[in-house]
């Protein structure tokens, strides 16, 4: 896991989009090319001590409403179908959710989310938000249906990069 500081700045940018403060923030996991904050890492036990499973958290209003454009045009189970009849796309999602954790415990081990990742994986698709953060952040080729998300997204920091949509 490749993580920037988080600066200040980066944390008013993180609390602007997300309209609420900025919580157990362990870095900046992915910039926009404009230089802003897209996908945050969290850290996976927050400060009153809840859990938290979400480590890469998609905070770009643009990508967000964008994901939520997808939901709602039926694409998370589009691709949760996929996983039931291509063996090599749920084998390459269940290697995104081993990868997820690893990234996750490095962060800090939390007992009560052991085996459990975000975004449904590795045998549902159930949050588009949570699975694109985690292929901006991992790179292309880490979690399939985040690629796949990212692919249908598009280009979505242009124009007027970092306005709310």
């Amino acid at each position: 896991m490749r993580l920037e500081p988080i600066t200040p700045a980066d944390e008013a940018v993180i609390s602007e989009q997300l309209g609420r403060p900025a919580r157990a923030v362990a870095g900046v996991a992915w910039r926009c090319p404009c230089g802003r904050p897209g996908v945050i890492a969290t850290a996976p036990r927050l400060p009153d001590g809840t859990p938290f499973p979400t480590t890469y958290y998609l905070t770009c209003p643009k990508a967000v409403a964008a994901c939520s454009r997808l939901e709602s045009a039926g694409v998370m189970a589009e691709l949760a179908e996929r996983l039931d009849e291509d063996p090599e796309f749920a084998a390459a999602y269940q290697r995104a959710h081993e990868s997820y954790l690893a990234d996750r415990d490095s962060l800090g081990e939390v007992p009560e989310l052991s085996g459990f990742s975000a975004g449904g994986m590795p045998t549902r698709v159930k949050c588009l938000h949570a699975l694109l953060g985690h292929a901006l952040a991992a790179g292309s080729g880490v979690n399939p249906v985040g690629d796949e998300v990212r692919e249908r997204v598009g280009v979505f920091w242009e124009p007027g990069c970092g306005e709310k949509r």
